[in-house]
């Protein structure tokens, strides 16, 4: 399943029924509106992962709403061919637009590069060939697995969520106290090295920096 919402709006209920049940099939979660003004109601209450969007509606137009909508991929699924139209939508925000009548692979096919390229990475920092997943605390360089102690990654999570900062002992040490408590001025020094270490191990690349009489910095 894909666990991604998704609105029509289209004042065409076969049109609506149709995709509503091509969706479905490819388990997308649906949502349906029939005008423009419909539209808006329904984002007051609900936010879908995409909009497919009509531009000839009742009331407001697709037009008209299309830069009231900021935030959610919309693809544009209109009778209107001219290239005029297709430009002036992607230039006020549409992220695609596709003609009908359509192929519905080819829109499956659309819908599914909006919503990879939407999709967050919430649970992941990356920096140069590091990345660090939030979600079960584990750390790769290069795909390869490292092993830190709880100090070493609330130490590499500060750096990590600080890319271009040089952070000074102290905001270190504030940062990573809820993480770990067993870190004090007189070990970061220690904990510090012993991280530099195991990640240049993997591919002999330091990156982290000392700046001398401030603290620390990543480097690519």
């Amino acid at each position: 399943m894909q666990n991604k919402t998704i609105l029509i709006v289209d004042d065409d209920i076969n049109i609506g029924n149709m995709l509503e049940t091509l969706l479905g099939k490819n388990g997308y979660s649906t949502l349906r509106a029939y005008s423009g003004s419909e539209a808006l109601l329904v984002l007051q209450n609900h936010t879908p992962d995409l909009i497919l969007l009509d531009l000839m509606l009742p009331g407001l137009n697709g037009e008209e709403i299309l830069p009231k909508i900021k935030d959610i991929p919309i693809i544009v699924v209109s009778a209107k061919i001219g290239i005029d139209t297709k430009v002036d939508m992607l230039m006020q925000g549409a992220a695609d637009y596709i003609t009908k009548p359509f192929d519905t692979n080819e829109l499956l096919a659309r819908i599914c590069v909006q919503l990879r390229k939407n999709t967050p990475k919430a649970n992941t920092l990356e920096f140069d060939d590091i990345t660090l997943d939030k979600s079960d605390r584990s750390v790769r360089v290069n795909d390869t697995f490292v092993k830190l102690t709880k100090t070493e990654y609330a130490i590499l999570f500060t750096l990590m969520q600080n890319p271009k900062r040089v952070l000074s002992k102290d905001f270190i040490l504030m940062q990573i106290e809820d993480m770990t408590p067993d870190c004090e001025e007189s070990s970061l020094r220690t904990h510090i090295g012993n991280l530099r270490t195991k990640l240049r191990n993997i591919n002999g690349k330091d990156y982290i920096e000392a700046v001398w009489g401030i603290g620390y910095k990543l480097k690519s």
